[in-house]
């Protein structure tokens, strides 16, 4: 009988430490909803003690999704780390906390500068701390491929004994090679289901030689019974194991591995494209699964193959991820039918009338003025519309805006809305954007430094849609604004106003 992988999804926790990743409440809100969509089993929705905001947002996330879907959140092997993740999902109505804890020596000596027979301790007593909370617990030894395995064992043993319910087996910095992860697992697993077979064992992979996926699924097939992944393979450094990979991998080779998971893979693209569009970080085109050339074919041989049989150059369908081989273009004409059938194919509830109606009126501006609307397009425009944050009464809205660009003087006129207040200025700069994001930031008051700034083209046509992505820099940290726009140049400020806006979304900035 085939076995059932548990998958945890680790993109709020692992996938949000990346630089420039990070996301507001409500974003974070809208990506749990999605993954309760793609069913993930475990939801890993931040880091509590880190701040009040991520606190803040897994309790959200708790109350949101938490009915349905096992949440669970970080926490070092400290009393005040794990109070805070208790806190924060005790209301899930079965919430795990997540323990971890280095067992490598470089870990042991340089990291805690103890000796190992006393951070072993402490992870025992927090194991102990953490089951007087909670029945549930995870103990991660972190820097496992690099640990002595005795020790490392040891370890295991040890937190078992002390009630730890699953133990995570992290690759932490991508060291790990299949046939040597998988014999560690193996290992591993030999002899913890001799020592308590109701544990559960996990691994939890990063990608820096490109391994992820690969170390994942050996461990798989060497016993692990659950994995630990990201959206798109979002990460530290280089990231971690794609959970699509992994998923589809499973799926389309199930006959050899002889596991599942509870994946809703027709939701995988739609996921993909959320969680690129929240974070502003953009799927490689030719990405397994779920980039853009994924499924493109271009060689006429393989087209004359595809032609005669889809198999004879594809090992799954388009279809199985929820990408179509074929989309209903929309123009201005297609009506309140056809937009709201879009719509709901792509995943999303209509909402209510005054709510859709809203929608549908975005639709036929972007419609008149791109001609052609893409699934992809409408995608986006949905994921925009919904993401609204509740308190924008207190952020800044563009009114009006006007670019004047030359060699000489540059120069941006604009006019912004902050609730009922009305602010205008002008300014000139080394270029049009430059002079645009300068009077920006003066009528703001908010000396932001600009990190970053990249545009991209998210559909086809000679009106595509634009993304402008920026990072801005605020008293040392980074914050992200996105928008999107046929018009460049007005995405670009409303990306500088979403940055912005970031900034005074901070509960410190209150």
């Amino acid at each position: 009988m085939n076995r059932k992988i548990i998958v945890l999804d680790t993109t709020l926790r692992d996938g949000e430490q990346v630089p420039g990743a990070k996301l507001n409440m409500q974003q974070k809100i809208e990506t749990a909803q999605q993954l309760k969509r793609l069913n993930v089993d475990i939801i890993e929705a931040g880091f509590p003690a880190s701040s009040e905001g991520d606190f803040q947002a897994v309790q959200e996330i708790a109350r949101s999704v938490g009915d349905q879907i096992t949440i669970t959140a970080l926490a070092r092997a400290v009393r005040s780390d794990i109070d805070a993740v208790y806190e924060s999902i005790k209301l899930a109505q079965n919430p795990l906390i997540h323990i971890v804890l280095g067992t490598s020596n470089i870990h042991v000596e340089k990291k805690f500068s103890r000796t190992k027979e006393a951070v072993l301790q402490m992870g025992v007593d927090a194991v102990k701390y953490a089951k007087t909370l909670l029945p549930h617990v995870q103990y991660s030894t972190e820097d496992a491929s690099r640990s002595d395995f005795e020790y490392l064992w040891k370890t295991i043993e040890a937190v078992v004994k002390a009630g730890a319910t699953m133990i995570n087996v992290p690759d932490t910095v991508g060291y790990a090679v299949p046939e040597e992860f998988g014999e560690l697992i193996r290992r591993i697993n030999e002899r913890l289901k001799n020592l308590d077979d109701r544990v559960i064992l996990s691994v939890h992979c990063h990608n820096d030689l490109g391994l992820a996926t690969a170390n994942t699924l050996s461990a798989i097939k060497n016993g692990a019974e659950k994995i630990e992944c990201t959206i798109n393979g979002l990460g530290e450094r280089a990231g971690n194991a794609s959970l699509e990979e992994v998923v589809m991998a499973l799926k389309v080779r199930e006959h050899y591995y002889q596991c599942y998971t509870d994946i809703q893979t027709k939701e995988l693209l739609r996921t993909s494209r959320l969680v690129s569009h929240l974070t502003g970080l953009d799927v490689q085109v030719n990405k397994a699964i779920t980039g853009e050339n994924a499924f493109a074919h271009s060689s006429g041989i393989h087209q004359d193959g595809l032609l005669k049989d889809k198999q004879v150059y594809e090992i799954m369908s388009p279809e199985e991820v929820g990408a179509d081989s074929m989309e209903l273009i929309l123009t201005a004409r297609s009506g309140r039918h056809a937009f709201k059938s879009t719509v709901e194919k792509l995943g999303f509830d209509t909402g209510a009338e005054a709510d859709f109606e809203q929608l549908f009126q975005k639709f036929l501006r972007l419609a008149d003025a791109k001609k052609e609307v893409y699934d992809h397009d409408v995608f986006y425009l949905i994921a925009s519309h919904r993401t609204m944050d509740s308190r924008s009464k207190h952020l800044y809205e563009l009114v009006s805006f006007q670019v004047i660009t030359n060699d000489l003087y540059p120069t941006a006129i604009v006019e912004l809305k902050k609730g009922t207040e009305s602010l205008k200025g002008s300014a000139v700069g080394d270029g049009p954007i430059d002079a645009l994001y300068s009077v920006i930031r003066s009528l703001a008051g908010l000396d932001v430094q600009l990190e970053d700034y990249k545009i991209s083209s998210l559909s086809r046509g000679k009106e595509a849609v634009g993304r402008v992505s920026i990072r801005v820099q605020y008293e040392g940290k980074i914050y992200s604004g996105r928008a999107m726009d046929t018009d460049i140049i007005k995405a670009s400020a409303l990306a500088f106003l979403n940055g912005i806006n970031a900034v005074l979304l901070e509960p410190q900035a209150q």
